[in-house]
């Protein structure tokens, strides 16, 4: 096994002011072989570890699909690992609040046109607060993740940084993260690649040391999004007219669950024209598509911020404004930016634009384009402002029925 010292290297300086011995870490255990790590780093560092296990939906209906975590078969592997280890694991019933605080909200959002981040949100609401909270009632000293993120303490407090691992880079799904949470949190593998840890989850003998990733989101099913909404707000796939932006009328939907901001494939247009969805109103049911440069966007306006900088978002009456970098989708690179806020709204002005920006995402600021970047915080997209302005919509008695 390795050494205090070994162990000390990976996991780096946890920032806690007494012995291993003396402290109570509570391990979030998903089932997957990140979290089951961290419980087995922390165990044999010598802290008392306790762990816990959310069950999020109906673990029947997934005992079996891959991909699927906080439910079924993770369930299982996680109540084996904390066995293995001999460590207290608790299973918590949270069905009811994630279907209330994640999945309705999920459904709402699409049903408004946009492309929420349902993650996020469980991380918010759930993991981060509800789960926190447990933690604390356990007498615990912090919560411990499997998440690839880094806190520490900074000149000005706790600080949320990217991980050294950029492709594993989890800080865009927790830019909700409270300040003042940041010091009861800890997250063991923020300075440690993928492939260090598979190899660590062997040196231990984890059974789930080869166990696949998470894919998609957790309840929706071979990423089959609009069948779900549908099941959870029957009716939700209401018939309507696709537009183009110039005013012609191109075809017919099935549903504006079905479209995202940005999508080419499956509108179902033979056209000839390469078209994709440029917005998305909920309001008329309407799916507006145009050429691609139609979704060049450079100014994004953002609603309910979490700001973790330093320095006032809303400094004085006549505005802030920051240059950061942005990251508008989990996928991408953080771009260069300008952080703007007068007056209580905050608007992101991007340096170079950005194509297909999307209603319903996440606009998260870091300091840096480099991993290791500090987050500064993030904010949903309201709309974002594109190149092109779209034409008056046509009203209902100017919509052909076919």
């Amino acid at each position: 096994m390795p050494t205090d010292t070994d162990i000390e290297s990976l996991i780096g300086d946890l920032h806690f002011d007494r012995p291993p011995e003396e402290l109570c870490i509570v391990v979030a255990m998903s089932g997957g072989v990140d979290s089951s790590l961290v419980a087995a780093l922390l165990k044999d560092r010598g802290y008392n570890v306790i762990g816990i296990t959310l069950q999020l939906y109906d673990h029947g209906e997934a005992v079996h699909r891959k991909g699927a975590c906080c439910a079924g078969q993770d369930i299982h592997d996680a109540r084996n690992i904390a066995h293995q280890l001999d460590i207290p694991h608790y299973v918590l019933d949270y069905e009811n609040r994630f279907r209330d605080s994640v999945m309705d909200e999920f459904v709402a959002s699409y049903l408004a046109g946009e492309t929420p981040i349902p993650c996020v949100t469980c991380n918010q609401s759930v993991k981060f607060h509800d789960l926190v909270e447990t933690a604390k009632k356990l007498g615990a000293d912090a919560l411990a993740t499997g998440h690839y993120v880094q806190n520490r303490p900074g000149p000005s407090g706790w600080e949320l940084l990217s991980a050294v691992d950029s492709e594993r880079d989890q800080s865009y799904f927790l830019f909700t993260t409270q300040r003042d949470l940041l010091p009861f949190l800890r997250f063991p593998l923020g300075g440690i690649t993928k492939s260090r840890v598979r190899e660590l989850a062997r040196h231990y003998d984890l059974p789930v040391a080869e166990k696949s990733d998470s894919q998609d989101i957790c309840f929706v099913p071979n990423g089959r999004y609009a069948d779900v909404i549908e099941k959870l707000h029957p009716g939700a796939a209401s018939p309507g007219t696709i537009l183009h932006e110039d005013g012609r009328v191109m075809g017919r939907h099935d549903g504006i669950i079905n479209f995202t901001v940005g999508q080419r494939r499956g509108l179902g247009l033979a056209t000839g024209e390469r078209l994709f969805v440029t917005r998305i109103d909920a309001e008329k049911n309407q799916v507006i598509v145009g050429p691609r440069e139609s979704l060049l966007t450079h100014k994004i306006s953002l609603r309910d911020v979490n700001w973790l900088g330093e320095l006032p978002l809303f400094g004085n009456a006549a505005g802030t404004s920051y240059d950061i970098y942005a990251k508008v989708r989990s996928t991408q690179s953080p771009i260069s930016a300008n952080l703007c806020s007068i007056e209580h709204k905050v608007h992101v002005l991007l340096n170079n634009g950005e194509y297909g920006v999307s209603p319903g995402q996440a606009c998260v600021f870091y300091d840096k384009p480099d991993s290791g970047a500090r987050v500064l915080g993030g904010g949903w997209i309201v709309r974002p402002e594109l190149e092109y302005p779209f034409p008056s919509a046509l009203t209902e008695n100017e919509i052909p029925a076919n």
